[in-house]
């Protein structure tokens, strides 16, 4: 993996600014599985792998942008 591929860890404050969700808002989503889960990093610490965040985030967009199908309307 060179540098650019190379997984990073963010904090929540991270997570909370690169999506706009608040922190009760992550955390249904996790509950609903509809956002990526968090790794442990010790006792009472988590974080999210980056490019999991980065692909959810592509995949919002992509939804937003997709029109609806004329059966969904």
């Amino acid at each position: 993996m060179n540098e650019a591929q190379t997984p990073r860890i963010w904090r929540l404050p991270t997570v909370k600014s690169r999506t706009g969700l608040s922190r009760s808002t992550i955390y249904q989503a996790i509950a609903d599985r509809t956002f990526p889960s968090p790794i442990h990093l010790g006792r009472r610490s988590v974080g999210w792998i980056s490019h999991e965040i980065e692909d959810w985030i592509a995949a919002r967009v992509t939804a937003s942008r997709t029109p609806p199908s004329p059966a969904a309307r």
